[in-house]
């Protein structure tokens, strides 16, 4: 593991600072770029790193091990193909695009090139994950994840989210792929029918503010997936809970970390659990600088975000006359 010369693409993304303190310690950053400079620049001088409105002059930068690429997802495999052409590994967030189409294409592109990269899921393995995990392999998968209203986005300097050209969708492409990854890679299945619902009614944006999905696999392993931006500005940040059945049992998570697992014969116990996934950005960044030379060797793949996309983007094709995501 070294600390390899990193460039932070679009950093004014509000994850950012949740990887800041991780970043710093892993990696050693030569540049960070965002279209407004004056939104990073404390970022910026916290990495000890110069600032650029161009990422383009980042990426030709000598001797670059690594890059972490964030900012509008229209932009996202712009970003991703030029470091490919530079050979470049990369982490990227989600969706990395507004279409399949474009995630394909950067996924075929780093394939061929042998550029490694890696998405952060990252309540794959996370608390919820892993309580879940005790009723083993689902056969019915359930997630509600209400997140905080649209006008945070304003608030926070990314008011680009709430354009759907820009964004590509609203809650369901933010919020709705990590819930998606955790029922595909609990079943070891790609999902084979989805039926979805999407709405804007009640802050009546351009993206939509409530989503439902329900995902079927080839065996009929089934997930309803419920995500939003529908729970008010508040300290508490979300509403969420979790249930999954499988041969062991029957496993939940409330919105307050109250975990309950109940096996086949009868037996429950009950455990309190984190069910904040903002501490789960340190640990990525670790595992990240670990996995380098190794190709990201078992964190989650663009292949994977592909199969994780795949039902979402249809879901919006579903709703908008199959036009706007082909």
């Amino acid at each position: 593991m070294t600390h390899e010369r990193t460039i932070i693409l679009g950093a004014s993304h509000w994850h950012v600072p949740l990887y800041a303190q991780a970043i710093a310690e892993m990696h050693q950053v030569v540049g960070v770029s965002d279209d407004d400079v004056s939104l990073v620049q404390g970022l910026a001088d916290g990495w000890g790193a110069p600032v650029e409105a161009d990422w383009r002059k980042l990426v030709d930068l000598p001797d670059i091990g690594l890059a972490y690429v964030f900012g509008p997802h229209s932009d996202m495999a712009e970003k991703c193909h030029a470091l490919i052409e530079r050979g470049i590994p990369f982490v990227v967030e989600k969706p990395l695009g507004t279409s399949l189409a474009e995630l394909s294409a950067v996924r075929k592109a780093a394939d061929a090139a042998g550029v490694p990269a890696t998405v952060p899921l990252v309540q794959r393995d996370g608390p919820t994950d892993r309580w879940l995990a005790k009723a083993g392999r689902p056969t019915y998968q359930r997630t509600s994840f209400i997140a905080g209203p649209p006008s945070r986005y304003l608030d926070n300097a990314n008011p680009w989210m709430l354009d759907p050209v820009s964004a590509g969708g609203g809650c369901l492409a933010n919020l709705g792929p990590h819930f998606v990854d955790l029922f595909l890679q609990g079943c070891a299945e790609p999902a084979a029918h989805v039926d979805s619902r999407l709405s804007s009614v009640l802050h009546g944006g351009a993206v939509e503010d409530h989503a439902s999905l329900i995902i079927s696999t080839p065996e009929g392993r089934e997930a309803i997936v419920e995500v939003g931006y529908a729970f008010p500005g508040s300290p508490l940040k979300r509403y969420c809970s979790y249930t999954s059945v499988g041969e062991a049992g029957f496993a939940s998570v409330d919105s307050d970390g109250s975990a309950t697992f109940t096996a086949v014969d009868g037996t429950t116990e009950s455990a309190k659990i984190d069910v904040d996934s903002d501490p789960l950005y340190v640990p990525f960044v670790r595992r990240v600088a670990q996995t380098l030379e190794d190709g990201f060797r078992g964190l989650p793949t663009l292949a994977q975000l592909e199969n994780v996309m795949r039902p979402i983007w249809q879901a919006y094709d579903d709703q908008h006359g199959g036009k706007e995501h082909a």
